[in-house]
């Protein structure tokens, strides 16, 4: 049962739950991608810059604060993922209207802890 995921707003700096939980997904042997403000590697895993048309995508993991993310509604919605986890900061109401909409689940969440207890 892989779950592919996307972490969206990935960081390359090793104190941010966003590079914890490309470490963690790593670790949990999870297909990872990211996308981040600035290129690079983080467990292997390439940082991209840009909106790149990801395919079968099971998640996406958000580590954007609500007016961040509104230039990717649209993109996450083009990418049909089964779910978008919203960890503690990311709560964004607006943006659950429209997953709605696209009959696409949602759960605020903390990545970390799912992961951490088996429930991911």
């Amino acid at each position: 049962m892989d779950k592919k995921t996307l972490v969206l707003g990935a960081s390359l700096n090793p104190s941010r739950y966003s590079n914890m939980a490309i470490k963690k997904l790593v670790n949990h042997n999870i297909d990872t991608v990211a996308i981040g403000l600035r290129h690079g590697m983080v467990a292997g895993i390439d940082i991209s810059t840009e909106k790149l048309p990801f395919k079968d995508l099971h998640t996406v993991t958000l580590y954007l604060n609500p007016t961040n993310q509104k230039p990717y509604y649209d993109y996450i919605v083009s990418l049909k993922p089964t779910r978008v986890i919203f960890n503690p900061g990311t709560e964004n109401p607006e943006f659950y209207k429209i997953l709605k909409e696209h009959a696409i689940s949602f759960e605020t969440a903390c990545t970390l802890v799912l992961l951490s207890t088996n429930q991911y």
